[in-house]
């Protein structure tokens, strides 16, 4: 008998328990949040209308990622209830591109030594962190109000901002335009970003930078009074007496025109040239040269104004100003504060579940200041290895970081009874008659208890391995029992036996705790 015979013999359309992530996992998008969150889930999420920190280790496969999706469905519900109080999403957890970029600045070759690779990630900073997340939360911005598809977005849920938003942007006061155009000029990831700050200029009816274009107006047309004083000096002095005086007001008139153009296109653009220069070597996870810096930055109106908010050195003030200035714009279109999304840590190529790897570059936003950001929660998934190398760090380092007020969650842990209703919520989403639901415990022959089945799970800890354990039961009774059997007996053709639960337990019990010694991957 095929597992299909099985799962139709019981109404099921699809099988529950094949599914080992939850981005790929097409029953998990049809359960409800109730059925499928972790008891911990609201003291993750906390309170959305005033935004908190939450720092969350689980083990692969405990639910991270299930989080990660729950979390930014229960952000959209939120904002669809609550429009004056909505909470701007900024996803952080592809971390490849930003690794890869700084450790190009580091030198560091493909292939490269842990050591090498933990040395040259130990001066990975809190600002280059900031940094990295004003790219995402600025470009994800930009593309939205340009209406231009997000990186990342497979979806219409995927987007933030409505037509009322953007609306409510364009009608925004001078400074908060011009703040997101300094923003859009220092951290838009796009190549042609250039461009789209001029579009976003347009966009958002952006008011002209009027000394700026005094001064090029200038430039260009300084030719005139200089023609004026020509024709001036034929007209009013024929026979030349007073040449010499004419001479002087005719060369005054050129060098202030010449002291113009030496202005607008030598002096401004080396200054901007240098501070863009500056700017590239701060933003070490920039994806942009300083030539594209500089040219953005050109478009910003007044920006001598914000020349003190610029990140020219590695001061956290500076960061946190920029990360106000996003607080502003968001505020201007009904957020009232902004969820950053951290996950995946353990992902990108150059860490590849290492933890002395990824020990340098968590570390830095383990820091109260900015995971006690006003209207900013930072919800960080972390992977379990790190809480391993957490309670090896320094009493200082605890102070610094004070997780006593960031709702830690020490450990993501289920228990069999959890597990259990789990996958009789997962069998029940994929039956074709929902108004009859089964238990989990009608799969099994009748010597089987509920407490039995709870036991088992419990030996599995979390979702994944759960679904492991059923899976394997039911190939290895479809495997065992023949077409014929199960019509002979649909009974106990279509129930699965006690011998094989325990076999299969055993089994999947022994690969968990291998897995638990590093002996065996997942």
């Amino acid at each position: 008998m095929n597992i299909a015979s099985f799962l139709e013999h019981w109404g099921i359309t699809e099988n529950p328990f094949h599914a080992e992530e939850a981005r790929h996992d097409p029953v998990f998008a049809r359960l409800d949040e109730r059925q499928t969150a972790h008891p911990d889930f609201e003291k993750i999420v906390g309170d959305l209308a005033s935004p908190s920190s939450s720092i969350v280790f689980g083990e692969k496969g405990s639910g991270k990622t299930a989080i990660r999706i729950q979390l930014a469905d229960r952000i959209r519900r939120h904002n669809a209830k609550d429009p004056d109080r909505s909470v701007f999403l900024i996803p952080y957890d592809d971390l490849n591109p930003i690794l890869d970029r700084f450790a190009a600045r580091a030198g560091l070759r493909t292939g490269s030594p842990t050591a090498d690779v933990v040395k040259a990630f130990s001066k990975l900073r809190l600002v280059d962190h900031i940094d990295a997340i004003l790219q995402t939360a600025v470009t994800k911005l930009t593309d939205e109000i340009l209406g231009q598809a997000s990186r990342g977005a497979d979806d219409e849920h995927d987007r933030m901002l409505d037509p009322q938003r953007i609306t409510a942007l364009r009608k925004a006061d001078a400074e908060t335009k011009r703040q997101l155009l300094l923003l859009d000029a220092l951290y838009d990831r796009s190549p042609s970003a250039v461009d789209r700050v001029r579009k976003l200029k347009r966009t958002l009816r952006a008011a002209a930078d009027w000394p700026k274009r005094w001064w090029t107006l200038a430039a260009w047309f300084g030719w005139i009074p200089t023609a004026l004083v020509i024709a001036a000096a034929l007209q009013l002095d024929p026979d030349r007496e007073y040449l010499n005086w004419w001479m002087y007001a005719l060369g005054a008139t050129i060098g202030l025109w010449l002291v113009l153009i030496l202005k607008r296109y030598a002096w401004d653009r080396l200054k901007l040239s240098r501070t863009a220069k500056k700017l590239h070597r701060q933003i070490r996870t920039c994806a942009r040269d300083h030539e594209s810096i500089a040219a953005a930055l050109d478009l910003v109106p007044n920006l001598a104004s914000d020349s003190a908010r610029l990140p020219l050195s590695g001061q956290d003030d500076e960061r946190y100003a920029l990360m106000n200035a996003l607080l502003r714009v968001l505020g201007s279109m009904g957020f009232s504060g902004a969820i950053v999304l951290v996950d995946r840590m353990d992902e990108p190529t150059l860490i590849s579940g290492d933890p002395q790897r990824m020990r340098p570059v968590v570390w830095p936003l383990l820091n109260n200041k900015f995971l006690q950001m006003p209207r900013i929660g930072v919800k960080a998934l972390l992977p379990l290895e790190l809480r391993h190398e957490l309670f090896r760090e320094s009493s200082a380092f605890f102070q610094e970081a004070r997780l006593d007020k960031q709702s830690l969650v020490e450990r993501l842990t289920w228990t069999g009874s959890m597990l259990y209703d789990l996958c009789t919520a997962r069998l029940n989403a994929c039956r074709v008659d929902t108004e009859k639901p089964v238990a989990l415990v009608d799969l099994f022959a009748s010597d089987v208890s509920r407490q039995d089945i709870v036991d088992s799970l419990d030996q599995m800890h979390q979702p994944r391995d759960a679904f492991k354990l059923m899976y394997q039961c039911i190939s290895e009774h479809c495997q065992n029992t023949t077409r014929d059997q199960a019509s002979d007996d649909q009974d106990a053709g279509y129930r699965i036996p006690r011998l094989i639960l325990e076999t299969v337990r055993k089994q999947q019990a022994e690969r968990v705790q291998m897995f638990y010694r590093g002996i065996r991957p997942a």
